[in-house]
């Protein structure tokens, strides 16, 4: 069997899968409205995606975060909208075309200054109930989350748990305020929404609601993680962020650096030292951290780097998403030198990928990537749990008795896998000595050719040979025998599983994943899957086609037809089937 897992097709007719959109101004609570209601309906019992697009500004612009739940697993946005929030104007002319067939707009016509007299629209006089009932405007989000609430007809003890704990620093006359505030706000959308008409199943038990910077942070603290170093920039930052909050429970040490040249610098000092290190950042900070990267495959210091791409060149679209630096990724740092890149589809996946990143950086002594994106950053899904007893944890460095006991010590020494003994300085009497110059066995720098050619032979081909054995094949879900295939890798797992759940019902399609992304398994059966298929379609969000131009260059398989988006937006379902349809359509 020649794939990383198979996922078998379980998709059962959802008794209810909703849509909701908040939208309006940065600055005007949207995403506080959008978690909220996330968590309410993940510990509810329901399956929660989420996704948001919003501007590189503090305030004004048009901002919007959007929910779908279901009680069936999902994985992507929908384009239909079935309750859109209104806080601006701008949302109104933006999004009303996107409401579904029974869809409902609610609104404040007195925050608006303007009434619509239209039967999909729902006035809720969010900032005077909030005055009224919480004795402060600054309620009216409350308020407008209680409403929605209500006009599910999703009970309202939930959301007071979920706020109870939003707010627990404040005081409990402020947690009552808002917990009336949101009551209000439901009846008065229960009262007054006549023709609201939404099937709510029952609770189930409820989910775990995670985005993929979490799950990231999280499976490197898991993973051992001691030491981590980066500079803000956007969408990475909540990786360090969720760190940082940790890091006092876990003994990690954060580290905001002046800068990403000295934030994998000091990185590398770190792992150098004996503990597990990694940094992260996006497109435009990495490009300063190249240097960093030659080093640590020069001197064999392993390394964990997470990028987060967004729009570029340049600052290019920095809240935006796309996945334009997986070349980058494979060809940046100047000479020969092997690293491994993961990119996750789901927060599940990248999870367990940072768990195999230290786990492969740290065995084989080269940087392992975990590439993302914004849209990715941003989303969130809901699991029941995470399997913590599948975690690897292997302790590959000479310590203490160990390392004290060898009567030699090299710190580059020739090995058939090519992989030297990694020592931690200052455990015992040997002196481990590295060089950013070409070095010998010992370390120290050289200038022959033949110790050169060696060096090369052993730091490149010999464990490149290791770690393709390690490398898991792509994930297949579908058709087990298809006609169709359409393959991606990271973020467009969801979007691509959606599609295929629904072009199925009339058509042997499957979808070939690809979370292990470089270097390609030695397993090839993927491939002759594509090769028997009559059509085969990569999806990416880049311009070029740089997943497929990899498999080219690797294998000499052309994919028959390439879908590209490249505005700064992810697919959505709908989008993708009408450019898929366009192709099959063809056959």
């Amino acid at each position: 069997m020649f794939l990383f897992y198979r996922l078998y097709n379980e998709k059962k007719e959802a008794y209810l899968d909703y849509s909701i959109k908040i939208g309006g101004e940065a600055g005007q609570g949207i995403q506080t409205i959008g978690d909220t209601l996330s968590k309410v309906f993940s510990r509810s019992g329901y399956h929660v995606f989420t996704h948001q697009d919003y501007e590189s500004r503090v305030r004004g612009g048009h901002n919007f975060y959007q929910i779908r739940f279901s009680d069936t697993p999902i994985t992507a946005s929908r384009t239909k909208i079935d309750i859109i929030v209104v806080l601006d104007k701008e949302s109104i002319a933006l999004h009303e075309g996107e409401l579904s067939e029974k869809g409902m707009i609610i609104y404040d016509s007195a925050s608006l200054k303007e009434k619509y007299e239209r039967p999909n629209f729902l006035d809720v006089p969010f900032a005077g109930i909030a005055l009224d009932v919480g004795g402060d405007r600054i309620m009216a989000n409350t308020v407008a989350t209680g409403a929605v609430l209500g006009m599910l007809g999703i009970n309202i003890d939930i959301f007071n748990e979920v706020m109870k704990k939003t707010l627990s620093k404040k005081s409990e006359e402020i947690i009552k305020a808002n917990e009336k505030a949101a009551l209000a706000g439901r009846d008065y959308a229960k009262t007054n929404c006549i023709s609201c008409d939404f099937s709510i199943a029952p609770p189930a038990l409820k989910k775990m609601l995670i985005g993929v910077n979490e799950a990231v942070g999280l499976g490197a603290i898991a993973s051992g993680l001691k030491f981590y170093s980066a500079y803000p920039m956007t969408p990475s930052t909540g990786i360090m962020t969720y760190i940082a909050g940790k890091a006092k429970e876990y003994n990690i040490i954060v580290e905001q650096a002046e800068d990403e040249i000295s934030a994998i610098n000091m990185a590398l000092g770190a792992s150098f030292a004996g503990v597990r290190a990694m940094t992260g950042s996006s497109g435009g900070g990495f490009a300063l951290m190249v240097e960093g990267l030659s080093l640590a495959a020069m001197t064999e210091t392993p390394i964990v780097i997470a990028l987060a791409q967004r729009p570029a060149p340049a600052t290019g679209l920095p809240t935006r998403t796309e996945q334009a630096d997986l070349l980058f990724a494979l060809y940046s740092g100047h000479g020969e030198f092997p690293r491994v890149i993961f990119a996750p589809g789901t927060p599940e996946q990248a999870f367990y990928l940072t768990n195999r990143a230290f786990e492969i950086s740290q065995k084989y002594q080269i940087p392992v990537f975990i590439l993302t994106d914004q849209y990715l950053s941003d989303a969130q899904w809901t699991y029941p749990d995470l399997d913590l007893d599948s975690l690897i944890y292997n302790d590959y460095r000479l310590r203490g008795n160990a390392f004290a006991a060898l009567p030699e010590y090299k710190r580059h020494a020739i090995t058939e896998s090519g992989v030297s003994p990694l020592g931690v300085p200052g455990e015992a009497k040997h002196v481990i000595v590295t060089d950013s110059d070409e070095h010998d066995e010992e370390g120290h720098l050289i200038e022959d050719g033949e110790t050169r050619i060696q060096m090369v032979i052993k730091r490149l081909f010999q464990k490149l040979l290791y770690i393709r054995g390690e490398m898991m094949p792509p994930c297949l879900y579908g058709s087990e025998n298809p006609e169709i295939i359409i393959t991606g890798w990271g973020s467009t797992y969801g979007v691509m599983k959606d599609a295929v759940d629904i072009l199925q019902k009339d058509k042997r399609i499957a979808m070939l994943h690809f979370s292990e992304v470089y270097p390609f398994s030695n397993e090839e059966a993927w491939l002759e899957l594509m090769r028997k298929a009559r059509l085969s379609i990569c999806v990416e969000n880049n311009a070029t086609g740089q997943f497929a131009s990899l498999v080219r260059l690797e294998t000499g398989y052309v994919f028959d037809a390439i879908v590209n988006r490249y505005d700064g937006r992810p697919f959505l379902t709908e989008e993708l089937i009408g450019e898929l349809n366009a192709h099959i359509g063809r056959l």
